[in-house]
C-alpha cells in the first residue's frame, strides 16, 4: 500500500523547470493562440465602449430616479 502512495506522489509533483523554458512556454502558447485581425479588435472595441455607454447611461438613470424618490419621500 505505502508503494503506491509513494508512486502517486512521485507523479503529481512538479518537475523543477528552469526559468527560460517557463517563458518559452509561455511564447509558444502565444503563437498558438488566435489573434483576432484588425477589424475584429476595432469592431469588437466599439462594442465594448457602446455597451460601457449604455449601461452608464441605465446606472446614471436609475442613480437620478433612486436619488428624486428619497428627495420626495425624505423631504
Amino acid at each position: 500500500m505505502t508503494t503506491h502512495a509513494n508512486k502517486a506522489a512521485a507523479k503529481s509533483a512538479p518537475e523543477k523547470k528552469s526559468r527560460f523554458s517557463f517563458f518559452a512556454g509561455v511564447v509558444a502558447e502565444l503563437r498558438k493562440a488566435h489573434w483576432p485581425t484588425r477589424q475584429e479588435a476595432v469592431r469588437l472595441s466599439i462594442l465594448v465602449l457602446a455597451v460601457c455607454i449604455v449601461v452608464g447611461i441605465i446606472l446614471g438613470g436609475l442613480d437620478w430616479a433612486f436619488a428624486r424618490l428619497f428627495l420626495l419621500l425624505g423631504g
